[in-house]
């Protein structure tokens, strides 16, 4: 059997942008993502201004964006691709992480999910494959809605090396979460891990290709993805395998990927290789096997850290678990959820 292949290198700013053209290729991803289809750069905005670590960086979309046209991706063809939330400003994101001048730079398309995009029911979109899912139906038993673009489209995730105070850490399966799910997915923190094995489940069944390209030139450790401290690691990593790729970076930062409970439950379902030892390691070896040895997201929670969790889906214990509450039940209004002291500035 073909072992899942996931290709790390170690990088320096002189040479950042050429090792992401190696990287790529090292990774076989022209192998998966056609030519002729529209390829989604799916940017991470986890805070609004630059943070080492924290977001998509603008060297990791210039050098794919750079590889991508060197190996032959029509412009025309290639497209950024914004979710929105409810604590982070996508336009000041993309402006402040110099996101957006990579994109003019090349004449790309940049694309806000929520701005006149359609969106599709679930059941619309992957038809009898949502009867398969672990926890989704049952958070929102009459469905929900993903956008509709992304239906046969290419896909390539943006994500950073960090950990995350909801799932331990965060890379290409978690960066899935903000595109597929609208802003409504907090109801799904309670079952954030099964999630992400949905959400993987349902990009096997729309995208034409799905791809992972991710920057550990900085690397975070701390309760993530926002109260972090940044760490100089020089390592970049790609692999069509969205779980692998996951896995090599939490082995990176010190921990069993194996341990993390949705890597392992994507490995057990077969969705991809959470296994470092059934992993495929291609290009700088000796960069793939440092050990960072980071505390990880709980052991030095801030105030903010510990009290994000806390409220969500919070009415479900005065109600039956048959799903998140209803707009009703919300009084009309999104809930207002404890925020990091420097959001209520913005």
């Amino acid at each position: 059997m073909v072992k899942s292949r996931v290709a790390v290198l170690k990088t320096s700013p002189r040479r950042v942008l050429s090792d992401y053209h190696e990287l790529l290729n090292l990774a076989g991803y022209q192998d998966v993502l056609a030519k002729d289809v529209d390829t989604a750069l799916k940017i991470n905005i986890s805070w609004h201004f630059f943070y080492p670590g924290s977001s998509t960086t603008p060297w990791q979309m210039e050098g794919v964006v750079r590889a991508m046209l060197k190996d032959g991706y029509d412009p025309e063809l290639i497209h950024a691709c914004h979710n929105r939330t409810v604590v982070i400003d996508s336009k000041l994101g993309e402006r402040e992480n110099k996101q957006i001048n990579v994109v003019e730079a090349h004449g790309l398309r940049n694309i806000h999910l929520y701005e006149g995009e359609e969106w599709i029911h679930i059941r619309d979109a992957v038809g009898d494959l949502a009867d398969e899912f672990i926890c989704l139906n049952d958070v929102y038993p009459e469905g929900f809605r993903i956008p509709e673009r992304f239906i046969g489209e290419n896909i390539i995730h943006f994500p950073t090396v960090k950990t995350h105070v909801f799932t331990t850490t965060t890379g290409a399966m978690k960066n899935a979460f903000g595109g597929l799910l609208n802003e409504r997915r907090h109801w799904t923190h309670p079952v954030i891990h099964e999630t992400l094995v949905d959400l993987l489940m349902i990009q096997k069944k729309i995208h034409s290709g799905v791809f992972a390209v991710m920057d550990g030139t900085f690397a975070g450790d701390g309760p993530g993805p926002r109260c972090m401290i940044p760490y100089v690691k020089d390592i970049i990593l790609a692999s069509a395998d969205q779980v692998a790729i996951d896995a090599v970076a939490a082995r990176l930062m010190g921990m069993d990927p194996m341990n993390i409970k949705y890597i392992r439950m994507a490995h057990d379902r077969g969705l991809g290789c959470g296994d470092p030892a059934e992993i495929e390691i291609v290009g700088d070896l000796e960069a793939a096997n440092e050990q960072w040895d980071f505390v990880g997201p709980f052991k030095k929670m801030t105030f903010a850290a510990r009290m994000q969790p806390l409220p969500t889906w919070s009415v479900s214990s005065t109600r039956e678990k048959t799903g998140p509450p209803s707009d009703r039940e919300w009084g009309g209004r999104e809930p207002t959820w404890p925020r990091h002291p420097a959001w209520s500035r913005n």
